[in-house]
């Protein structure tokens, strides 16, 4: 069973992901070929680019995660605190193919409940709800 490995880089401000692909993507590519990669992909997303590895077993995972020309393309990333996420399994552009649409916004307290009427509770006073008491007066007439 393969092994995948996501490289998501995320941009900085002034300097986008794809650069950092350009400078570091053949190391990355060449260190996973020569520790047997199966599968390579890289996506390019609205908010960086992704590397998708697919890994015919675990050691060979764990072997190219050590490698120091790894570690150094990582290292590198753009935005150091918040650009880059690795992970076990296909991330990215393995997505749904069609987009999802933004939630609607909550509208929970957004108005008022209304106010309780002012009108008092009105209360028959007098009735009759034996309808076998109407019977017999209809049968009756006296």
């Amino acid at each position: 069973m393969a092994e995948w490995l996501t490289i998501e880089v995320f941009d900085a401000e002034r300097f986008p992901a794809s650069r950092w692909q350009r400078a570091h993507g053949n190391d990355l590519v060449e260190a996973a070929v020569t520790n047997g990669v199966a599968y390579w992909e890289w996506h390019e997303t609205r908010w960086g680019v992704v590397l998708e590895l697919a890994f015919p077993d675990d050691d060979r995972l764990e072997r190219y995660r050590g490698l120091p020309a790894v570690q150094a393309a990582l290292d590198a990333v753009p935005d150091r605190v918040n650009g880059l996420l690795v992970y076990r399994g296909r991330g990215g552009g393995a997505g749904a193919l069609v987009p999802r649409r933004p939630r609607p916004a909550p509208v929970a307290d957004a108005a008022p409940w209304p106010e309780p009427d002012d009108t008092p509770f009105l209360a028959a006073e007098h009735g009759r709800f034996d309808r076998s008491a109407d019977e017999e007066t209809a049968l009756d007439p006296s």
